[in-house]
Protein backbone atom coordinates (compact mmCIF):
# COMPACT_ATOMS: atom_id res chain seq x y z
CA UNK A 1 0.00 0.00 0.00
CA UNK A 2 1.14 3.55 -0.62
CA UNK A 3 0.97 6.35 1.94
CA UNK A 4 -0.11 8.80 -0.77
CA UNK A 5 3.36 10.32 -1.21
CA UNK A 6 5.19 7.65 -3.14
CA UNK A 7 4.61 6.15 -6.56
CA UNK A 8 1.78 3.70 -6.92
CA UNK A 9 3.01 0.21 -7.82
CA UNK A 10 1.86 -1.18 -11.15
CA UNK A 11 0.44 -4.39 -9.54
CA UNK A 12 -0.70 -5.00 -6.01
CA UNK A 13 1.47 -6.94 -3.68
CA UNK A 14 1.20 -10.69 -4.05
CA UNK A 15 -0.27 -10.55 -7.55
CA UNK A 16 1.34 -12.15 -10.52
CA UNK A 17 3.19 -9.88 -12.81
CA UNK A 18 1.34 -11.23 -15.86
CA UNK A 19 -2.35 -10.29 -15.68
CA UNK A 20 -5.05 -10.95 -18.30
CA UNK A 21 -6.20 -8.03 -20.44
CA UNK A 22 -9.10 -5.94 -19.13
CA UNK A 23 -12.64 -6.97 -19.90
CA UNK A 24 -13.84 -5.83 -23.35
CA UNK A 25 -15.75 -7.04 -26.35
CA UNK A 26 -14.52 -10.03 -28.25
CA UNK A 27 -12.22 -9.42 -31.19
CA UNK A 28 -13.91 -8.40 -34.47
CA UNK A 29 -14.51 -11.12 -36.97
CA UNK A 30 -14.17 -10.58 -40.67
CA UNK A 31 -17.26 -12.72 -41.16
CA UNK A 32 -20.48 -10.98 -40.19
CA UNK A 33 -24.01 -11.97 -41.08
CA UNK A 34 -25.90 -9.59 -43.36
CA UNK A 35 -27.84 -7.01 -41.34
CA UNK A 36 -26.02 -7.92 -38.13
CA UNK A 37 -24.42 -5.29 -36.01
CA UNK A 38 -20.72 -4.93 -36.47
CA UNK A 39 -18.96 -5.96 -33.24
CA UNK A 40 -16.96 -3.44 -31.42
CA UNK A 41 -13.22 -3.95 -31.97
CA UNK A 42 -11.03 -5.07 -29.16
CA UNK A 43 -9.95 -2.36 -26.85
CA UNK A 44 -13.03 -0.20 -27.41
CA UNK A 45 -15.96 0.11 -25.09
CA UNK A 46 -19.60 -0.03 -26.04
CA UNK A 47 -21.43 3.21 -26.74
CA UNK A 48 -21.09 6.09 -29.21
CA UNK A 49 -17.58 6.74 -30.45
CA UNK A 50 -15.75 9.44 -28.67
CA UNK A 51 -15.44 12.70 -30.60
CA UNK A 52 -12.03 13.69 -31.69
CA UNK A 53 -10.89 16.94 -30.19
CA UNK A 54 -10.82 19.76 -32.71
CA UNK A 55 -7.54 20.63 -34.26
CA UNK A 56 -5.92 23.51 -32.54
CA UNK A 57 -5.86 26.72 -34.57
CA UNK A 58 -2.76 27.13 -36.63
CA UNK A 59 -0.49 29.97 -35.72
CA UNK A 60 -0.83 32.67 -38.38
CA UNK A 61 2.24 34.53 -39.61
CA UNK A 62 2.93 37.89 -38.16
CA UNK A 63 0.64 40.61 -39.52
CA UNK A 64 -2.16 38.26 -40.63
CA UNK A 65 -5.40 37.42 -38.91
CA UNK A 66 -5.43 33.98 -37.29
CA UNK A 67 -7.36 31.27 -39.10
CA UNK A 68 -9.95 29.41 -37.12
CA UNK A 69 -11.73 26.15 -37.98
CA UNK A 70 -15.12 27.84 -37.54
CA UNK A 71 -17.09 28.86 -40.67
CA UNK A 72 -17.65 32.56 -41.31
CA UNK A 73 -20.82 34.21 -40.05
CA UNK A 74 -23.67 34.34 -42.57
CA UNK A 75 -24.39 37.70 -44.20
CA UNK A 76 -26.79 39.70 -42.08
CA UNK A 77 -30.04 41.02 -43.51
CA UNK A 78 -30.37 44.81 -43.87
CA UNK A 79 -31.84 46.27 -40.72
CA UNK A 80 -33.42 49.54 -39.76
CA UNK A 81 -32.18 52.49 -41.79
CA UNK A 82 -31.17 50.39 -44.81
CA UNK A 83 -31.44 52.39 -48.04
CA UNK A 84 -32.52 50.38 -51.10
CA UNK A 85 -30.69 50.95 -54.37
CA UNK A 86 -32.01 53.89 -56.43
CA UNK A 87 -34.72 53.17 -58.99
CA UNK A 88 -33.98 53.14 -62.69
CA UNK A 89 -34.19 56.67 -64.09
CA UNK A 90 -33.62 56.87 -67.84
CA UNK A 91 -35.53 60.13 -68.27
CA UNK A 92 -37.21 62.88 -66.28
CA UNK A 93 -38.58 60.69 -63.46
CA UNK A 94 -37.53 57.54 -61.57
CA UNK A 95 -39.52 54.53 -62.75
CA UNK A 96 -41.31 53.91 -59.45
CA UNK A 97 -44.31 55.44 -57.66
CA UNK A 98 -43.65 59.18 -57.44
CA UNK A 99 -43.58 61.55 -54.50
CA UNK A 100 -44.53 65.22 -54.73
CA UNK A 101 -40.88 66.22 -55.16
CA UNK A 102 -40.45 63.73 -58.02
CA UNK A 103 -43.47 65.17 -59.83
CA UNK A 104 -42.36 68.80 -59.51
CA UNK A 105 -38.76 67.93 -60.35
CA UNK A 106 -39.87 65.86 -63.34
CA UNK A 107 -41.96 68.75 -64.65
CA UNK A 108 -39.01 71.12 -64.43
CA UNK A 109 -36.81 68.53 -66.17
CA UNK A 110 -39.44 68.19 -68.90
CA UNK A 111 -39.17 71.92 -69.63
CA UNK A 112 -35.37 71.94 -69.43
CA UNK A 113 -34.86 68.79 -71.50
CA UNK A 114 -36.87 70.08 -74.47
CA UNK A 115 -37.17 73.87 -74.10
CA UNK A 116 -37.71 74.64 -77.78
CA UNK A 117 -40.76 72.43 -78.10
CA UNK A 118 -42.24 73.01 -74.64
CA UNK A 119 -41.62 76.73 -74.12
CA UNK A 120 -41.95 77.60 -77.81
CA UNK A 121 -45.40 76.05 -78.13
CA UNK A 122 -46.47 77.47 -74.76
CA UNK A 123 -45.36 80.96 -75.80
CA UNK A 124 -47.35 80.78 -79.05
CA UNK A 125 -50.45 79.54 -77.22
CA UNK A 126 -50.10 82.16 -74.49
CA UNK A 127 -49.62 84.96 -77.01
CA UNK A 128 -52.70 83.96 -78.99
CA UNK A 129 -54.78 83.92 -75.80
CA UNK A 130 -53.34 87.12 -74.33
CA UNK A 131 -53.53 89.48 -77.33
CA UNK A 132 -57.37 89.84 -77.49
CA UNK A 133 -57.56 90.39 -73.74
CA UNK A 134 -54.75 92.95 -73.84
CA UNK A 135 -56.35 94.85 -76.72
CA UNK A 136 -59.71 94.94 -74.96
CA UNK A 137 -58.18 96.22 -71.72
CA UNK A 138 -56.08 98.80 -73.54
CA UNK A 139 -59.08 100.26 -75.39
CA UNK A 140 -61.11 100.25 -72.17
CA UNK A 141 -58.37 102.19 -70.37
CA UNK A 142 -58.02 104.55 -73.32
CA UNK A 143 -61.73 105.34 -73.15
CA UNK A 144 -61.49 106.30 -69.50
CA UNK A 145 -61.08 110.05 -68.87
CA UNK A 146 -58.38 111.74 -66.87
CA UNK A 147 -58.85 112.00 -63.10
CA UNK A 148 -59.01 115.82 -63.20
CA UNK A 149 -61.97 115.94 -65.61
CA UNK A 150 -65.27 115.54 -63.64
CA UNK A 151 -67.46 115.91 -66.72
CA UNK A 152 -65.48 113.20 -68.51
CA UNK A 153 -65.80 110.86 -65.54
CA UNK A 154 -69.57 111.24 -65.51
CA UNK A 155 -69.75 110.59 -69.25
CA UNK A 156 -67.53 107.52 -68.92
CA UNK A 157 -69.68 106.10 -66.13
CA UNK A 158 -72.77 106.53 -68.27
CA UNK A 159 -71.07 104.79 -71.19
CA UNK A 160 -69.80 101.87 -69.11
CA UNK A 161 -73.25 101.31 -67.63
CA UNK A 162 -74.84 101.07 -71.07
CA UNK A 163 -75.26 97.81 -72.96
CA UNK A 164 -72.66 98.73 -75.56
CA UNK A 165 -70.22 99.71 -72.85
CA UNK A 166 -70.62 96.38 -71.09
CA UNK A 167 -70.21 94.50 -74.37
CA UNK A 168 -67.07 96.46 -75.22
CA UNK A 169 -65.71 95.91 -71.75
CA UNK A 170 -66.03 92.11 -71.85
CA UNK A 171 -65.56 91.47 -75.58
CA UNK A 172 -61.82 91.03 -75.21
CA UNK A 173 -62.26 88.64 -72.32
CA UNK A 174 -64.77 86.52 -74.23
CA UNK A 175 -62.61 86.35 -77.35
CA UNK A 176 -59.54 85.55 -75.27
CA UNK A 177 -61.40 82.77 -73.45
CA UNK A 178 -62.55 81.23 -76.74
CA UNK A 179 -59.05 81.29 -78.20
CA UNK A 180 -57.59 79.97 -74.96
CA UNK A 181 -60.07 77.08 -75.08
CA UNK A 182 -58.73 76.00 -78.47
CA UNK A 183 -55.00 76.57 -78.06
CA UNK A 184 -54.75 75.16 -74.53
CA UNK A 185 -56.52 71.99 -75.67
CA UNK A 186 -54.07 71.55 -78.54
CA UNK A 187 -51.10 72.44 -76.34
CA UNK A 188 -52.08 69.91 -73.66
CA UNK A 189 -52.17 67.13 -76.23
CA UNK A 190 -48.79 68.01 -77.73
CA UNK A 191 -47.10 68.44 -74.33
CA UNK A 192 -48.52 65.13 -73.12
CA UNK A 193 -46.99 63.35 -76.10
CA UNK A 194 -43.62 65.01 -75.46
CA UNK A 195 -43.84 63.96 -71.81
CA UNK A 196 -44.63 60.36 -72.76
CA UNK A 197 -41.34 60.13 -74.64
CA UNK A 198 -39.34 62.13 -72.07
CA UNK A 199 -40.08 59.54 -69.37
CA UNK A 200 -37.70 57.21 -71.24
CA UNK A 201 -35.14 59.93 -71.90
CA UNK A 202 -36.16 60.61 -75.49
CA UNK A 203 -36.76 64.00 -77.13
CA UNK A 204 -39.08 64.79 -80.02
CA UNK A 205 -39.62 68.04 -81.85
CA UNK A 206 -42.82 70.04 -81.86
CA UNK A 207 -43.53 68.94 -85.44
CA UNK A 208 -43.12 65.26 -84.61
CA UNK A 209 -45.34 65.63 -81.55
CA UNK A 210 -48.00 67.35 -83.64
CA UNK A 211 -47.96 64.54 -86.21
CA UNK A 212 -48.56 62.04 -83.40
CA UNK A 213 -51.31 64.08 -81.76
CA UNK A 214 -53.32 65.53 -84.64
CA UNK A 215 -55.40 62.36 -84.98
CA UNK A 216 -56.50 62.72 -81.34
CA UNK A 217 -57.60 66.37 -81.61
CA UNK A 218 -61.35 65.63 -82.03
CA UNK A 219 -61.32 63.43 -78.93
CA UNK A 220 -59.47 66.15 -76.99
CA UNK A 221 -62.06 68.74 -77.94
CA UNK A 222 -64.75 66.27 -76.95
CA UNK A 223 -63.26 65.95 -73.46
CA UNK A 224 -62.89 69.71 -73.03
CA UNK A 225 -66.42 70.30 -74.36
CA UNK A 226 -67.89 67.80 -71.90
CA UNK A 227 -65.93 69.39 -69.06
CA UNK A 228 -67.20 72.83 -70.08
CA UNK A 229 -70.78 71.55 -70.10
CA UNK A 230 -70.34 70.05 -66.62
CA UNK A 231 -69.06 73.37 -65.30
CA UNK A 232 -71.54 75.65 -67.11
CA UNK A 233 -74.81 73.81 -66.42
CA UNK A 234 -74.93 74.71 -62.68
CA UNK A 235 -74.30 78.38 -63.55
CA UNK A 236 -77.17 78.39 -66.04
CA UNK A 237 -79.49 76.85 -63.46
CA UNK A 238 -78.44 79.45 -60.90
CA UNK A 239 -79.01 82.36 -63.27
CA UNK A 240 -82.48 81.05 -64.14
CA UNK A 241 -83.25 80.77 -60.43
CA UNK A 242 -82.19 84.37 -59.83
CA UNK A 243 -84.33 85.58 -62.73
CA UNK A 244 -87.35 83.74 -61.29
CA UNK A 245 -86.74 85.32 -57.86
CA UNK A 246 -86.46 88.83 -59.35
CA UNK A 247 -89.66 88.40 -61.38
CA UNK A 248 -91.72 87.03 -58.47
CA UNK A 249 -90.41 89.21 -55.63
CA UNK A 250 -89.69 92.87 -55.15
CA UNK A 251 -88.18 95.20 -52.63
CA UNK A 252 -85.72 94.40 -49.88
CA UNK A 253 -86.77 90.76 -49.66
CA UNK A 254 -85.67 90.03 -53.23
CA UNK A 255 -82.27 91.64 -52.66
CA UNK A 256 -81.74 89.59 -49.51
CA UNK A 257 -82.62 86.36 -51.32
CA UNK A 258 -80.29 87.20 -54.21
CA UNK A 259 -77.34 87.99 -51.94
CA UNK A 260 -77.85 84.90 -49.79
CA UNK A 261 -78.25 82.54 -52.72
CA UNK A 262 -75.24 84.05 -54.47
CA UNK A 263 -72.95 83.47 -51.48
CA UNK A 264 -74.28 79.92 -51.01
CA UNK A 265 -73.91 79.18 -54.71
CA UNK A 266 -70.30 80.37 -54.81
CA UNK A 267 -69.34 78.13 -51.87
CA UNK A 268 -71.07 75.08 -53.34
CA UNK A 269 -69.83 75.78 -56.86
CA UNK A 270 -66.18 76.00 -55.79
CA UNK A 271 -66.44 72.56 -54.17
CA UNK A 272 -68.30 71.26 -57.25
CA UNK A 273 -65.66 72.62 -59.61
CA UNK A 274 -62.71 71.23 -57.63
CA UNK A 275 -64.34 67.80 -57.33
CA UNK A 276 -64.95 67.31 -61.05
CA UNK A 277 -61.69 69.01 -61.98
CA UNK A 278 -59.84 66.42 -59.91
CA UNK A 279 -61.92 63.47 -61.09
CA UNK A 280 -61.33 64.23 -64.78
CA UNK A 281 -57.73 65.46 -64.48
CA UNK A 282 -56.37 62.43 -66.38
CA UNK A 283 -58.85 62.48 -69.26
CA UNK A 284 -56.50 64.32 -71.65
CA UNK A 285 -53.51 61.99 -71.00
CA UNK A 286 -55.83 59.01 -71.51
CA UNK A 287 -56.93 60.43 -74.88
CA UNK A 288 -53.40 61.15 -76.12
CA UNK A 289 -51.39 58.27 -74.65
CA UNK A 290 -53.99 55.49 -74.57
CA UNK A 291 -55.97 56.42 -77.69
CA UNK A 292 -59.37 56.49 -75.94
CA UNK A 293 -62.52 58.34 -76.92
CA UNK A 294 -63.92 61.26 -74.88
CA UNK A 295 -66.42 59.32 -72.75
CA UNK A 296 -64.06 56.38 -72.24
CA UNK A 297 -61.22 58.75 -71.31
CA UNK A 298 -63.32 60.48 -68.67
CA UNK A 299 -64.39 57.11 -67.28
CA UNK A 300 -60.74 56.06 -67.24
CA UNK A 301 -59.74 59.20 -65.34
CA UNK A 302 -62.49 58.64 -62.78
CA UNK A 303 -61.25 55.07 -62.23
CA UNK A 304 -57.61 56.11 -61.81
CA UNK A 305 -58.42 58.83 -59.28
CA UNK A 306 -60.59 56.48 -57.21
CA UNK A 307 -58.73 55.41 -54.08
CA UNK A 308 -56.33 58.37 -54.08
CA UNK A 309 -58.66 61.35 -54.56
CA UNK A 310 -57.31 63.57 -51.78
CA UNK A 311 -53.68 63.13 -52.79
CA UNK A 312 -54.42 63.97 -56.42
CA UNK A 313 -56.59 66.90 -55.32
CA UNK A 314 -53.89 68.26 -53.00
CA UNK A 315 -51.10 68.05 -55.59
CA UNK A 316 -53.21 69.71 -58.30
CA UNK A 317 -54.34 72.46 -55.93
CA UNK A 318 -50.81 73.09 -54.67
CA UNK A 319 -49.52 73.23 -58.24
CA UNK A 320 -52.18 75.75 -59.23
CA UNK A 321 -51.34 77.96 -56.25
CA UNK A 322 -47.58 77.83 -56.88
CA UNK A 323 -47.86 78.45 -60.60
CA UNK A 324 -50.45 81.19 -60.08
CA UNK A 325 -48.19 82.96 -57.60
CA UNK A 326 -45.14 82.84 -59.87
CA UNK A 327 -47.19 83.86 -62.92
CA UNK A 328 -48.64 86.81 -61.00
CA UNK A 329 -45.16 87.98 -60.04
CA UNK A 330 -44.11 87.87 -63.70
CA UNK A 331 -47.28 89.51 -65.00
CA UNK A 332 -47.78 92.22 -62.39
CA UNK A 333 -45.03 94.71 -63.48
CA UNK A 334 -46.14 94.72 -67.13
CA UNK A 335 -49.84 94.89 -66.31
CA UNK A 336 -49.31 97.69 -63.80
CA UNK A 337 -47.18 99.72 -66.20
CA UNK A 338 -49.63 99.24 -69.06
CA UNK A 339 -52.59 100.17 -66.86
CA UNK A 340 -50.90 103.32 -65.55
CA UNK A 341 -49.88 104.34 -69.06
CA UNK A 342 -53.42 103.89 -70.30
CA UNK A 343 -55.04 105.76 -67.41
CA UNK A 344 -52.56 108.58 -66.81
CA UNK A 345 -51.35 109.27 -70.32
CA UNK A 346 -53.11 111.33 -72.93
CA UNK A 347 -55.57 109.57 -75.20
CA UNK A 348 -53.62 108.60 -78.29
CA UNK A 349 -53.07 105.66 -80.57
CA UNK A 350 -49.47 105.36 -79.39
CA UNK A 351 -50.48 105.05 -75.76
CA UNK A 352 -53.09 102.45 -76.65
CA UNK A 353 -50.60 100.35 -78.61
CA UNK A 354 -47.88 100.51 -75.95
CA UNK A 355 -50.39 99.66 -73.21
CA UNK A 356 -51.70 96.68 -75.20
CA UNK A 357 -48.18 95.42 -75.87
CA UNK A 358 -47.18 95.63 -72.19
CA UNK A 359 -50.32 93.84 -71.03
CA UNK A 360 -49.87 91.18 -73.72
CA UNK A 361 -46.22 90.61 -72.75
CA UNK A 362 -47.16 90.18 -69.11
CA UNK A 363 -49.98 87.76 -69.90
CA UNK A 364 -47.74 85.77 -72.26
CA UNK A 365 -44.97 85.39 -69.68
CA UNK A 366 -47.41 84.21 -67.03
CA UNK A 367 -49.25 81.75 -69.28
CA UNK A 368 -46.01 80.48 -70.83
CA UNK A 369 -45.11 79.14 -67.39
CA UNK A 370 -48.62 78.09 -66.34
CA UNK A 371 -49.53 75.98 -69.37
CA UNK A 372 -46.55 73.55 -69.49
CA UNK A 373 -46.24 73.23 -65.72
CA UNK A 374 -49.88 72.29 -65.17
CA UNK A 375 -49.84 69.93 -68.16
CA UNK A 376 -46.60 68.31 -66.90
CA UNK A 377 -47.90 67.78 -63.37
CA UNK A 378 -51.14 66.32 -64.68
CA UNK A 379 -49.26 63.92 -66.99
CA UNK A 380 -46.84 62.76 -64.29
CA UNK A 381 -49.67 62.29 -61.79
CA UNK A 382 -51.36 60.12 -64.40
CA UNK A 383 -48.19 58.01 -64.71
CA UNK A 384 -47.91 57.80 -60.92
CA UNK A 385 -51.47 56.55 -60.52
CA UNK A 386 -50.89 53.84 -63.12
CA UNK A 387 -47.73 52.76 -61.31
CA UNK A 388 -49.55 52.52 -58.00
CA UNK A 389 -52.75 50.85 -59.21
CA UNK A 390 -51.53 48.76 -62.16
CA UNK A 391 -47.84 48.05 -61.39
CA UNK A 392 -47.05 50.03 -64.54
CA UNK A 393 -43.57 50.82 -63.24
CA UNK A 394 -42.53 47.21 -63.99
CA UNK A 395 -43.57 47.67 -67.62
CA UNK A 396 -41.63 50.92 -67.86
CA UNK A 397 -38.53 49.43 -66.20
CA UNK A 398 -38.48 46.44 -68.55
CA UNK A 399 -38.79 48.69 -71.59
CA UNK A 400 -36.16 51.11 -70.28
CA UNK A 401 -33.63 48.31 -69.73
CA UNK A 402 -34.18 47.08 -73.29
CA UNK A 403 -33.80 50.58 -74.69
CA UNK A 404 -30.61 51.13 -72.72
CA UNK A 405 -29.26 47.88 -74.15
CA UNK A 406 -30.05 49.11 -77.66
CA UNK A 407 -28.62 52.55 -76.88
CA UNK A 408 -31.54 54.69 -78.06
CA UNK A 409 -35.24 55.38 -77.43
CA UNK A 410 -37.38 53.90 -80.18
CA UNK A 411 -40.70 55.40 -81.26
CA UNK A 412 -42.39 52.18 -80.18
CA UNK A 413 -42.04 53.43 -76.59
CA UNK A 414 -45.22 55.42 -77.19
CA UNK A 415 -47.16 52.15 -77.45
CA UNK A 416 -46.20 51.15 -73.92
CA UNK A 417 -48.75 53.59 -72.51
CA UNK A 418 -51.60 51.53 -73.93
CA UNK A 419 -53.57 49.91 -71.10
CA UNK A 420 -53.05 46.43 -72.56
CA UNK A 421 -49.44 46.63 -71.32
CA UNK A 422 -50.48 47.04 -67.68
CA UNK A 423 -49.99 44.08 -65.36
CA UNK A 424 -53.30 44.74 -63.63
CA UNK A 425 -56.22 46.62 -65.09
Amino acid sequence: MSDGHGPTPETPSGWSAEQPPPYSAPPASPWTAPGAQQPVPTGQTYGPPAQQPPHPPQQAPYGQAPQTPYPPHPQQQPGYGYMPPPALRPGIIPLRPLALGDILDGTIKLIRSNPKAVLGLSAVAALLASVPLAVGQAFLLDAMPSFDDPEGIAAAESQLNSISGIAGQYAGTLVSSAISFVVVTLLTGVLTRILGRAVFGGNISAGEAWQLVKGRIPALFGVVGMMAAIMIVPMIVFVLLLVAIVMNASGTGAIGWIVGLTVLFLIVYVAYYLFFRTRFAFASPAVVLEGRGPVDAMRRSWHLVTGDFWRVFGILLLTSLLVGLVASLLTFPFTLLGTMLGMLGTSSVTNTIISAVLIAVGGTLGAMLTYPFEAGVSGLLYADRRMRSEAFDLVLQTAAIEQQRQGWVHASADELWHPSNSIRS
